[in-house]
């Protein structure tokens, strides 16, 4: 009687093979028969199964995190001594328009510097 011929899904096509040392051999040659598994299926089962978790570290560069606080910082007293002049009937002129203007762009710069950094994060240079 001929065997049974495996559904579609159940077929290995594809090989993957890696190095081991003879001790990890060994190990892993334990670990599958104690299983009741070939190398293959114990392997399979094994990362199948198992769930890896990985481990991201961030590193910042505080002075350039600093620096970017500090414009903030600066950015922000302007545009707070811009809104007491104005909310204590303050004019309006062409020097304080421009002053909001400044503000304004160093504030785009900024962002542009930190979607930078986070860019690097991501890691897209």
């Amino acid at each position: 009687m001929p065997r049974k011929k495996k559904a579609e899904k159940y077929l290995y096509k594809n090989m993957v093979s890696m190095k081991v040392t003879d001790m990890e051999l060994e190990i892993l040659n334990r670990h599958a028969a104690t299983a009741g598994l070939s190398r293959s299926a114990y392997l399979r089962e094994l990362f199948l199964s198992n769930e890896i978790h990985v481990h991201y570290e961030i590193v910042a560069d505080m002075k350039i995190l600093r620096d970017i606080l500090k414009e903030y910082g600066k950015i922000g007293s302007n545009l707070n001594q811009i809104a007491r002049y104005f909310n204590t009937g303050g004019e309006r002129s062409l020097a304080m328009e421009e002053e909001i203007r400044h503000c304004i762009a160093d504030l785009f710069y900024l962002r542009e510097e930190v979607l930078k950094l986070a860019g690097e994060t991501d890691g897209n240079s």
